[in-house]
């Protein structure tokens, strides 16, 4: 469903250039569910702009549902839905109208349009929706419709960039409820963005992340998370020299330096459950005294720390250069960026 190779996207700004993607690979098969992961400012946006064919790459190639995104972007929005960060439907227009207007959009008759705009509304529960504005939605039942109306054509791949960003516990649940019942009812290719890393986590089957415009890891969550970040063992000590004695104990174990934090020392292995009785067993020889031990599992965030030195839920926040230079509402320079 998605073939790119070497894809580069580059802009002029005030002062210089941004290399907002610096040369991507990227396959996806037909039926994925696929999380692209990143920092703001990492390229998320901007690649995924070059995949919808809505941004031209300034080098590299990608084929997408079949049909190249820069030879033929036409057929290539035929084939794919993509819902952006913002809403898609107006104000002042009833739900329904705003799917059928869209069905027509991409071609269906009128009553080709009614009959899938009936389709879509049963298929995300927003039936008792039909005739009211979309002014007057809750966020979640936006964000539905928001789906619905990526979905009025039938497509066979879904671009999501964030889709249940600002949302409420329930309202992201019931989110993901309709997204995996895509899936699973129809075989549609899922290709999305999310900050939330507990939901890549659970239910994407591939992650992909990128920072600063490259591909820094793709395979299944429980790869990454085993090959890059390892369990963690955290062990709390009776004394400080116990706690040094630990730490020296556990930097011979794995190899590298453990974390030290007052009496806790914490130590990455592959498998915690079988290296832990072996830590415990190593410092009562030594004659150090363990007043509690626990082991976690890590999590992608722990793997983009490993990656990257920081934390991907950090950067979020403290990234100097999180303005996405393809989007004039997050730019905060005074200048337009211009494709080089």
């Amino acid at each position: 469903m998605i073939h790119a190779r070497g894809l580069t996207r580059s802009f002029k700004i005030k002062g210089g250039a941004v290399e907002a993607v610096r040369g991507i690979d990227i396959d996806v098969e037909a039926g994925q569910l696929v999380a692209f992961l990143g920092p703001n400012g990492a390229g998320k946006s901007t690649s995924l702009r070059m995949l919808t064919s809505l941004l031209p790459p300034t080098s590299g190639t990608a084929t997408v549902a079949g049909h190249d995104i820069v030879k033929n972007p036409g057929a290539v929005r035929a084939r794919i839905g993509y819902i952006g960060q913002k809403n898609g439907a107006g104000e002042n227009f009833r739900v329904r109208d705003e799917l059928v207007t869209q069905g027509r959009c991409y071609g269906l008759t009128r009553t080709e349009a009614r009959a899938r705009a009936d389709e879509v509304l049963a298929q995300l529960d927003l039936e008792a929706l039909a005739v009211r504005k979309p002014g007057t939605l809750s966020g979640g039942q936006r964000r539905r419709l928001d789906i619905a109306l990526g979905l009025v054509h039938r497509p066979g791949l879904l671009f999501l960039d964030e889709p249940s960003t600002g949302l409420d516990p329930q309202s992201r649940a019931n989110i993901w409820e309709h997204i995996l019942r895509l899936r699973a009812d129809h075989g549609t290719t899922l290709f999305l963005t999310t900050h939330y890393l507990e939901e890549a986590d659970s239910m994407a089957e591939r992650v992909i992340i990128i920072d600063h415009g490259r591909i820094i890891a793709d395979g299944t969550a429980a790869q990454l998370k085993s090959d890059l970040a390892g369990d963690r063992i955290t062990v709390a000590l009776a004394t400080e020299s116990d706690t040094a004695r630990a730490a020296a104990i556990a930097e011979r174990m794995t190899g590298s330096a453990p974390t030290v934090t007052g009496d806790v020392v914490q130590l990455r292995v592959p498998h915690a459950g079988a290296a832990l009785p072996e830590y415990l067993r190593a410092l009562e020889s030594a004659g150090t005294k363990a007043t509690a031990a626990e082991t976690s599992r890590p999590t992608l965030d722990d793997v983009f720390l490993a990656l990257t030195g920081r934390s991907l839920r950090e950067s979020e926040t403290t990234n100097p250069t999180s303005a996405d230079p393809t989007d004039p509402a997050k730019d905060k320079s005074t200048t337009t960026p211009t494709p080089v």
